[in-house]
């Protein structure tokens, strides 16, 4: 509660300027007035009121916070369900990056042919993801799973695609230049015509690759002991002067 204001011939007779009296005497009204309405109970109750009301909007909002990210999973969905068969990005990166930072699974999503150029999509779970002829060039995809997804004509160049799991994929005529993939899974991978130039082969599961006919191994790096005989006898190809 405000306490009681003093009385007036008090205050005045501290006054040292009596051009300072009207204006001490304004305040001393505005002092008075604070008093009385402390002394009114009906606005100590309007007060514990506001603080309520904050109080009981910070518990919907949290409450509230679960339907806030399915609408935000819906939107993202949307995005990428309508920008389906068509070319460019359409928002589909952005909706993504945003699904798989919450982890939700992105198990056949349909995106071929879209410009994804950098996206990062680490540890994704891509399972029968439909990405042919998507430009995925400088991606970011490592131990995303890619099992029996469709990257046929998919441009993978220079992207990181490290302890990616891509058995059974289609890749064939997918463009793997200069591309990082360590510790990759090829078991049951169709490479067929797959260009792997200058890509980095370090630690590859590559015993049980599908097929490798007209793949493109020149200038690979770190290649696996018996990688590179064992592809040249099922039909790979080295030749470093394909124009790009």
């Amino acid at each position: 509660m405000t306490r009681r204001p003093a009385r007036w011939e008090a205050i005045q007779s501290k006054l040292k300027h009596r051009w300072m009296i009207p204006l001490r005497a304004f305040e001393w009204m505005f002092e008075w007035a604070a008093y009385g309405l402390s002394r009114w109970s009906f606005l100590e109750v309007l007060e514990y009121l506001g603080r309520l009301s904050v109080l009981v909007g910070v518990i919907f909002y949290f409450s509230e916070s679960g339907d806030r990210i399915k609408q935000r999973h819906y939107q993202a969905w949307q995005v990428i369900n309508t920008a389906q068969g068509k070319g460019g990005s359409g928002g589909r990166i952005e909706a993504l990056q945003e699904l798989n930072a919450d982890k939700i699974p992105l198990v056949g999503v349909n995106a071929s042919a879209a410009f994804l150029q950098g996206i990062h999509l680490e540890r994704a779970d891509l399972l029968r993801a439909y990405l042919s002829a998507a430009d995925l060039r400088g991606c970011v995809l490592p131990f995303a799973d890619l099992t029996y997804a469709d990257l046929h004509s998919a441009n993978f160049r220079g992207s990181n695609l490290e302890h990616a799991i891509l058995s059974n994929a289609n890749m064939t005529d997918s463009d793997l230049v200069a591309s990082d993939l360590t510790g990759a899974k090829f078991d049951g991978v169709d490479l067929t015509s797959a260009d792997l130039r200058n890509a980095d082969l370090q630690s590859i599961a590559w015993q049980h690759i599908a097929a490798v006919k007209s793949a493109n191994i020149a200038g690979v790096k770190n290649a696996p002991e018996g990688f590179h005989d064992w592809a040249m006898k099922n039909g790979a190809i080295e030749n470093a002067n394909i124009a790009d």
